[in-house]
């Protein structure tokens, strides 16, 4: 079923692998994507669909450094050049829209203050320009500024278009500007946009219509992260607030949902809690794209995989290596057609596509016996058969 091929909106995908969106901090001067992001996305072509590393939709989105942006001329003219390479090796790529709202500090913003629904400092720290920083009390934004931040995730989703990209997703979880609006953690307004989930949602909802209106419901996803904790984000009824927001969603009839619910792990549900994800299957009847460290039979279940919903294989899909020691050479990954790090963050050139290396890994140190139950093999490679592949893959 991984690797049947589907229909993802409007676009055809050949399998139903997504790259998921990974901050790289590669991004050179100007926020432009690094010049050696077209071979690192064209090698991962061979995915049903890649969505980009986080792209700020505005100079004021910023809160990372060397982080990439959509709202430039230089900007779009980078991005050209990794869809041209993209498509060129047969593959179809998503940008993600990004504004990061209190998740940035003014060093980033010429000494001005970041942006939220509410004046609620996150906690913890992040790494600035000028070295590790605490984060500080972001200015609330008024209601009639909300038009211009609209704006600038339009302006941001017609350049991706001019870029060449395929369609966007937009970023709406772990604790950015949507995210911020939408839970009552980080959202304390008392005017149209605060309050109850339905006001709460308001503007999220009207950036996607505003985005919608450039590419077509089609071509445009959303990403959720119901339980994300990070910053001390949090909503009191996550059940409530994320299945209004995916029912919503799905009246618009938005290409896919993207829901990062890990079992197990960073984002995980709390134990006093419950797990959002079957909430919203019942809620999106459109495509639902799991992400996060699932089991197969668990991602199945929970990603509707009986209505031909893709998945995300966050941890499994070619990743980077934990050291820059163990890149390889822009020669080197050339000659070999790319490479995966699929153990221990380690990179490994060969010469498989990244699709074809996850099924590799899948099987890997696995006897399959026709009629019997799968029995690992330890240290044991597996062993060379002439026959058909079988249709089902055990879990890594």
């Amino acid at each position: 079923m991984l690797f049947s091929p589907c229909t993802l909106g409007t676009l055809a995908l050949p399998n139903r692998i997504v790259m998921a969106p990974m901050t790289r901090n590669r991004a050179e001067g100007g926020n432009v994507p690094h010049s050696a992001a077209p071979l690192y996305y064209s090698q991962r072509a061979s995915a049903g669909l890649i969505v980009s590393e986080g792209s700020q939709v505005s100079s004021s989105g910023v809160g990372y450094i060397r982080t990439p942006g959509l709202h430039s001329a230089e900007q779009v003219e980078t991005w050209k050049q990794v869809t041209d390479a993209v498509h060129a090796a047969g593959g179809r790529m998503f940008a993600q829209l990004w504004h990061t709202g209190r998740i940035s500090h003014p060093d980033f913003l010429g000494g001005e203050l970041p942006v939220a629904p509410s004046a609620l400092a996150p906690e913890g720290e992040l790494t600035t320009p000028q070295g590790r920083k605490k984060f500080v009390t972001p200015r609330e934004l008024e209601a009639d500024e909300l038009p211009l931040i609209i704006e600038s995730f339009r302006w941001a989703a017609q350049n991706a278009k001019e870029a060449g990209l395929d369609g966007v997703e937009l970023h709406g979880a772990n604790g950015y500007l949507l995210d911020q609006f939408l839970r009552d953690g980080s959202n304390r307004r008392t005017d149209a946009y605060g309050g109850s989930y339905r006001n709460r949602a308001r503007f999220p909802l009207e950036v996607t219509d505003a985005v919608v209106q450039v590419w077509g419901a089609s071509r445009v996803g959303y990403r959720l992260s119901p339980n994300e904790t990070s910053y001390g984000i949090f909503d009191s009824d996550p059940v409530a607030t994320f299945s209004y927001m995916a029912e919503a969603l799905s009246e618009r009839r938005l290409a896919y949902l993207h829901v990062l619910e890990p079992i197990g792990g960073h984002g995980d549900s709390p134990a006093h809690g419950m797990r959002v994800t079957p909430f919203l299957r019942e809620k999106f009847r459109g495509f639902l794209i799991v992400n996060g460290g699932l089991r197969r039979a668990v991602r199945r279940a929970r990603a509707g995989e009986r209505r031909g919903g893709p998945g995300v294989l966050r941890r499994v899909v070619p990743r980077e290596p934990r050291s820059r020691r163990a890149l390889p050479t822009r020669g080197a990954a050339e000659r070999a057609g790319s490479f995966d790090v699929l153990r221990g963050g380690r990179a490994r050139l060969h010469g498989l596509s990244p699709a074809r290396a996850l099924a590799q890994r899948l099987t890997r140190g696995v006897k399959l016996t026709p009629g019997a139950r799968r029995t690992p093999a330890p240290n044991r490679p597996p062993a060379r058969s002439s026959g058909p592949r079988p249709r089902r893959c055990p879990s890594p």
